[in-house]
């Protein structure tokens, strides 16, 4: 590895390190909206057992999100998130 890669990594790995100390703010965050699977299976009029099965999850988890029991998190919020901003993604896979 060249001195110049390294230093930059070297950097890199400090300034993360302070970051995590908070002892210093991120140049940039990114916040992701918390959806809302009710509201998009009701916007796409499809039934919960049509809805979870193109999600591919089970009906009882969709029941748990719509019912605020659980939340979606990790892939399953990132896929909510495109399927409420571009409904034919999600439209095409039927």
């Amino acid at each position: 590895m060249k001195k110049e890669m390294f230093d930059e990594l070297l950097e890199s790995v400090k300034e993360a390190k302070a970051i995590k100390d908070k002892e210093r703010a991120p140049s940039r965050t990114f916040l992701m909206q918390e959806p809302n699977p009710k509201e998009i299976r009701t916007k796409l009029e499809l039934t919960q057992a049509h809805f979870a099965a193109l999600m591919n999850i089970s009906i009882h988890t969709l029941r748990n999100w719509e019912q605020g029991r659980r939340q979606p998190d990790g892939p399953a919020k990132v896929l909510l998130n495109i399927v409420a901003e571009h409904p034919e993604v999600l439209v095409k896979a039927l």
